[in-house]
């Protein structure tokens, strides 16, 4: 496709609303605009809870906040704030929402749209538009805007800056992230207290992270107990975390958010996955991913990335667990041995 003809020095506006995850693996694409235009001005719109993840970012000039449950006056208000400001808004969603945001802001409105009837409308108001593919990895469907801009794709994620803190910890470490953000994706205790011990004996010292939310806590206060591991969760800003991360000889973690971001530091690291679709949601590694993940299997690598799964019949079945509920469990990873993390975790080790 020809490239999108802007003004010089353009404003570009990239919109983003969805979790901190997401918002990260939206990162190659920022970096490809920034490439291909360096002397536009880009800002990125994204929910308040998930700017963090974007912090130090050198290819954006600034970043847009909203409440993540906006009233229906804070989004005509935000809209009408943005309105027409930007020479080019990309939607990175193919939802109401960010696509009504893009054709706002932008005098130029790129954005995913689905096969349906919201569809063929938003295809119509859209300057260009690429079809919603549900079944690719995030990061493809962000290159694919790439595409639809005319612009080189730039297959690297993009963590947050590092930035130091006081206690962080000397030596060689690992860190482990035991708590996803739903329980359906949750490993059992047992198991990483087994790969906190492994570790540990071999000479490596375990730094366990975690968010600051009391439930959270708890649960992190229930796997480490008796272990041998020094806790900084809920103590690190999302810069200190991705210091933290660029340091580690080794990561482990389960499907979330922290694991995506060990990946794009280059930190060798575990990805521990249940239910959820690799093709679609498996970390990318920090220069790119040139084979796409399997759908199954025990451990496979990509790059900087060990992805560890028990491979059911069932899986990957992409529901909230067994129960089809957000507190459900997950047999594949209740029945995941930890012998099968302590492999991956020991290759990552080298």
């Amino acid at each position: 496709m020809t490239r999108i003809e802007l003004p010089a020095r353009p404003r570009i506006l990239v919109i983003a609303l969805r979790r901190l995850g997401d918002v990260l693996l939206t990162t190659p694409l920022i970096r490809s605009v920034r490439r291909a235009w360096p002397e536009a001005r880009i800002e990125t719109l994204v929910f308040a809870d998930t700017a963090g993840i974007l912090s130090g970012n050198p290819d954006l000039d600034g970043v847009v906040t909203m409440p993540p449950r906006p009233s229906a006056g804070e989004t005509v208000s935000l809209a009408a704030g943005l309105w027409r400001r930007y020479d080019l808004a990309i939607s990175t969603q193919p939802g109401d929402r960010p696509t009504y945001f893009a054709l706002a802001a932008g005098r130029r409105s790129v954005a995913p749209v689905e096969d349906r009837f919201s569809g063929r409308i938003k295809r119509a108001l859209l300057s260009r538009s690429i079809d919603y593919v549900h079944l690719s990895h995030r990061v493809e469907q962000m290159l694919r805007l790439a595409d639809a801009l005319g612009i080189a794709r730039v297959g690297e994620m993009v963590a947050p800056k590092a930035e130091p803190f006081e206690g962080a910890p000397q030596g060689t470490y690992a860190v482990i992230h035991a708590a996803p953000f739903f329980r359906y994706k949750q490993w059992t205790a047992q198991g990483w207290r087994d790969l906190a011990a492994a570790l540990s004996a071999r000479g490596v010292a375990v730094v366990a992270t975690g968010g600051p939310a009391e439930p959270e806590r708890r649960y992190l206060d229930d796997v480490w107990q008796g272990a041998n591991v020094v806790r900084l969760d809920g103590k690190l800003s999302w810069p200190q975390l991705s210091g933290l991360l660029a340091g580690a000889r080794v990561y482990v973690g389960p499907d979330t958010s922290v694991t995506h971001l060990a990946a794009a530091t280059g930190c060798p690291s575990v990805a521990v996955f249940g239910p959820t679709d690799p093709r679609l949601w498996g970390p990318w590694p920090a220069q790119g991913l040139d084979t796409p993940w399997q759908a199954s299997g025990t451990i496979e690598q990509r790059g900087n990335v060990w992805l560890v799964q028990n491979p059911l019949p069932c899986m990957p079945c992409q529901l909230e667990g067994c129960e089809r509920r957000l507190d459900s469990f997950s047999a594949c990873l209740d029945e995941l041995p930890a012998s099968r993390v302590i492999e991956a975790a020991l290759a990552a080790l080298g």
